[in-house]
């Protein structure tokens, strides 16, 4: 038996939103293993030029990304949604080991089990180097904080 991880499809506008809340907060926590959980054991992932199957392949993508990504700090926006499906918008601010900032924006497509493990995601993403003080985010989104996010 697969494990639960509510909302399960099919999605609506307010269990969508709960589902792209909880990826924002657990990508956030930078924490390999618990954000691989969200996964299914064959998850299928497209990250830029990468392909990643597996929770394994996907842990040890996320503990090089954040090695290498430094003080990461993401926002999501749901784009659309439909049964099993989500789509979002994201930006996220970090840093390399030189201390050269970036703003990297991208849209990630989302495909669900029946017990609301991704099976899938595919993300474009793109990065800007920007300054220091140009930064928008500085740690996980406050309580309330539903604002869109700018698009430059």
């Amino acid at each position: 038996m697969s494990e639960l991880r509510p909302p399960v499809p099919p999605f609506n506008a307010e269990t969508a939103q709960q589902k792209v809340l909880a990826a924002e907060a657990a990508w956030n926590s930078r924490d390999p293993d618990r954000v691989a959980a969200a996964y299914t054991v064959d998850s299928v992932w497209r990250n830029r030029h990468e392909f990643v199957t597996g929770r394994q392949e996907i842990r040890a993508f996320l503990q090089r990304k954040w090695e290498h990504e430094l003080d990461y700090v993401l926002r999501k926006q749901l784009w659309t949604y439909a049964q099993n499906r989500i789509a979002v918008r994201f930006q996220y601010e970090w840093h390399d080991a030189e201390d050269h900032w970036f703003r990297s924006y991208g849209n990630e497509n989302w495909e669900f089990d029946s017990h609301g493990l991704m099976r899938r995601r595919e993300a474009s993403i793109n990065d800007l180097p920007i300054a220091e003080t140009d930064r928008r985010y500085f740690g996980p989104r406050m309580e309330g904080d539903r604002r869109d996010m700018p698009l430059a």
